[in-house]
C-alpha cells in the first residue's frame, strides 16, 4: 500500500507548515491547483520537492472555493465543473513539465471528492473529465469502498483506472463513506488514527461511527497534511507500510 498526503495548499502569505517534513516520508504527493489553495510559486516548489524525494506527482482539483478552502459545496453544470477540473489538472501538468515531471494520477479535494463519492452525476462528470485530459492514462482517486466495484464498473466506460484509498486521519460513517467534519469525532487524533491504520493493514476492515466491522481493500492510505500531528502521523506510518512490505 501506498502512502499519500495532500500538499502544496499553503496560498500567498497563509502556509501550511509540513511539506517539507512530510515529502521525504510519502510515495505520492496530491498537489493543489490553486482553486482552494495553492498558487504558481506553491506549486513549483512542491513540484520539485516531489521530484527530489521521487515523489509520484498527483493533481489535486477542487471547487473554485479559495475561501471555503474548498470544503463547501457547489452547484456548478456539468460543462462548467469539467472544464473547472481540467483547467486545474493541465496548469499542474504544464507546471510539472517545466521540471521535466509529469502528473501521475488525480484526487479531487474536500467538498468535490465528497460530492463526487455520494452523487452519481458528480462522479460521471469528474470521470470524463479526467479521462478526457489523462487520455484514459491518468488514474483517478476514489475512497475506498464496500462498493468498489460498481466504481470500477462506471470508471470502465471512460477507460478510466481507478485508484481505491482509505483515510487514516477520518472516521467512517456507517454506510462507508467519510463523516462530515462537522460532526464530533470525524477528524482521529494520532492514538486513533494508528489504531484504524494497524486494523486496516492487519485485518483489511476498519471501525464504523457505531462501530461496525467495515472491510476495505485500498491502494492507497492519506494523511492530511493540515491534521492535527500530521508529521508524527505520517512518519508513524510509515514505519508501519514498511514493515508490512517486507513480510
Amino acid at each position: 500500500m501506498k502512502l499519500n498526503c495532500d500538499l502544496g495548499e499553503s496560498f500567498g502569505i497563509w502556509t501550511m507548515p509540513v511539506d517539507d517534513a512530510v515529502m521525504p516520508l510519502i510515495d505520492q504527493a496530491n498537489i493543489a491547483c490553486g482553486f482552494h489553495g495553492g498558487d504558481p510559486l506553491v506549486m513549483e516548489k512542491a513540484i520539485s520537492s516531489a521530484l527530489a524525494h521521487d515523489v509520484s506527482i498527483g493533481a489535486h482539483p477542487s471547487y473554485p472555493d479559495l475561501q471555503g478552502f474548498g470544503r463547501r459545496s457547489m452547484s456548478m453544470a456539468a460543462e462548467e465543473l469539467k472544464s473547472c477540473l481540467q483547467y486545474q489538472i493541465a496548469a499542474l501538468m504544464g507546471m510539472a513539465a517545466c521540471q521535466g515531471a509529469k502528473v501521475t494520477h488525480v484526487k479531487p479535494h474536500g467538498a468535490l471528492y465528497n460530492d463526487m463519492m455520494k452523487t452519481p452525476s458528480v462522479r460521471k462528470v469528474v470521470m470524463e473529465a479526467v479521462s478526457q485530459i489523462g487520455q484514459g492514462q491518468l488514474p483517478l482517486v476514489l475512497q475506498a469502498h464496500p462498493k468498489s466495484q460498481q466504481l470500477r464498473s462506471e470508471a470502465q466506460q471512460f477507460g478510466l483506472k481507478l485508484l481505491f484509498e482509505a483515510f487514516a486521519d477520518r472516521r467512517y460513517s456507517d454506510d462507508g463513506f467519510l463523516l462530515s467534519r462537522q460532526e464530533k469525532g470525524a477528524v482521529l487524533d494520532h492514538t486513533l488514527a494508528y489504531e484504524q491504520v494497524s486494523l486496516l493493514l492487519e485485518h483489511g476492515i476498519v471501525i464504523t461511527q457505531s462501530g461496525l466491522e467495515m472491510p476495505l481493500e485500498a491502494d492507497t492510505l492519506c494523511v492530511h497534511g493540515d491534521s492535527p500531528g500530521a508529521v508524527a502521523m505520517v512518519q508513524q506510518f510509515r514505519v508501519l507500510l514498511d514493515a508490512q512490505s517486507s513480510k
